[in-house]
Order: C-alpha cells, then sequence, then structure tokens
C-alpha cells in the first residue's frame, strides 16, 4: 500500500491534477473475446477489467431452474497479479460481497422472464486494480450484457465519490480510496433509478446529498461513453454487413 499524502488537494487540484468533477480516462473495447456470447474491455485511470457473458443457456443442475425467469449469476473476481502485493487466488468475502451487489444492480433492468429455466453468467476479471474496480467492472459488465444482446430496460452506469481533505471529489483514486473520510460506489439507470448504493466512511446528511448528485453527474458521463462505444461498435458492424453484401452482389454479377 502506498504511503498517505500530506495533502490530497493542492492548490484546488487533486493528486493526479483532476478537478473535484472530474473522472479518469476511460478507455472501452467491445467484443474482445470471441467465445463469448457478449464482452467488454474497459480500463478507467489504471483499472483494467474483462467483462463476459455467456447465456441465456440452461441452468444445471436443473433443481435450481426458475420456471418464470432466466437467473442471473454474477462473479466477480480480482486476479492475484492486480495488485503490488499478490492476494490468494480464489473467492474471498470482499469478491462474495462485490459479486453480490453488483448482481443486485442488474436485476432491476434486465429481462429475466423472457429466458425461464436458464441462467445468464456474467464474468468480471479485475486484471489491475486501482480504486473503483466494482464500478469498473459494473460498466464493463454493463456492456458486455448489450453486446450479448441481453434485453434490457436501460444500460447501468457507475461511478464512485467520495471526501477528501474535507471536500467531495468524483471517482477516487488509489491514495484517495485508501485513507480518504469516505467511500461512496452508485450505479444507476439512464432515468437514473439507482441500483446501487454504499457508503464507507462518514458524511454528514448535506455532504451525503452533495455526493449523490456528483455521482450521478458522473454517470450521466460514463453513460455517455458507453452509449458512444456501442454506436460506434455496431456503426462499424454495419459497414462490414454492407461491404460482404456489395462483394456477394458483385460476385454473382460477375457470373
Amino acid at each position: 500500500m502506498s504511503e498517505r499524502p500530506e495533502r490530497f488537494i493542492i492548490d484546488g487540484k487533486r493528486l493526479d491534477g483532476r478537478s473535484f468533477d472530474e473522472l479518469r480516462p476511460i478507455k472501452i473495447e467491445l467484443s474482445p473475446l470471441d467465445r463469448a456470447d457478449g464482452s467488454c474491455y474497459l480500463e478507467w485511470g489504471r483499472n483494467k477489467v474483462m467483462a463476459a457473458v455467456y447465456g441465456p443457456r440452461e441452468l444445471h443442475p436443473r433443481h435450481r431452474q426458475n420456471m418464470t425467469r432466466a437467473v442471473m449469476q454474477f462473479r466477480y473476481n480480482m486476479a492475484s497479479f492486480s495488485v503490488d502485493d499478490r492476494i490468494r487466488p480464489g473467492h474471498n468475502r470482499r469478491s462474495i460481497e462485490i459479486s453480490k451487489v453488483s448482481r443486485e444492480a442488474f436485476e432491476p433492468v434486465v429481462f429475466t422472464k423472457f429466458f425461464p429455466k436458464t441462467a445468464i453468467d456474467v464474468f468480471v476479471e479485475v486484471l489491475r486494480a486501482d480504486a473503483g474496480t466494482r464500478t469498473a467492472g459494473i460498466n464493463a459488465a454493463s456492456l458486455a450484457l448489450a453486446d450479448a444482446g441481453i434485453p434490457m430496460r436501460s444500460l447501468v452506469s457507475a461511478c464512485a465519490v467520495g471526501k477528501v481533505d474535507g471536500e467531495i471529489v468524483l471517482d477516487l483514486m488509489k491514495e484517495e480510496d485508501n485513507y480518504g473520510e469516505a467511500d461512496v460506489p452508485v450505479a444507476m439507470t439512464v432515468g437514473e433509478e439507482i441500483t446501487l448504493l454504499q457508503m464507507d466512511g462518514h458524511l454528514t446528511p448535506k455532504e451525503f446529498y452533495k455526493a449523490l448528485e456528483l455521482a450521478k453527474s458522473g454517470c450521466r458521463q460514463v453513460y455517455g461513453l458507453q452509449r458512444q462505444a456501442l454506436v460506434e461498435k455496431y456503426n462499424k458492424d454495419y459497414s462490414v454487413d454492407e461491404d460482404d453484401a456489395r462483394s456477394d452482389a458483385g460476385g454473382d454479377s460477375d457470373e
């Protein structure tokens, strides 16, 4: 773990040069995994996260099947090499908790009733961790679900907000997350229905509502990037299909 800085905010700027309401750089790549039904690779600051979706597919063992809807299964995992101090591979209490709350963040938006007796499996693997991995994982999983063609009421967008040096700031970096006064991860739909809200630390009621509004602003920014990634991906796929169709038509005319 890095040493605690003397100050987190200097001359109105945070340690990485960002303003209070600025996100870290985000990079999104859709469909990086050929064998998944949908997938997404996301970089957020120094975080690197891969999400994959499989299904809907028959759920085994059969006694776990639900006759009226699909069962969502969400697995969040941090690779042992994702942090400076290597961690033991496999599930622990933290990964189980994040898997649970992440799954619950999607339950209000995924149309599970369309796929009775099946499972929709979501896997999130953190390849490099640098604060905010649960929100990064939710954003990647949301795009992977869309990439898999799973019908949803809305994408889910997530970001964290916190308090450092007495100031409310958006998208905590590693040092702010480790040593700050509060950390509040939030996930919401396009219509600003909150599907995840947690808090670690202490905020006054006034600070909490300020933090919540800042988190909503951050989620709206994330949604813009998610939507842009989907539009670019499917525009590209449409162009490729058009080119293939022209090639086929040209081949027929030559004969």
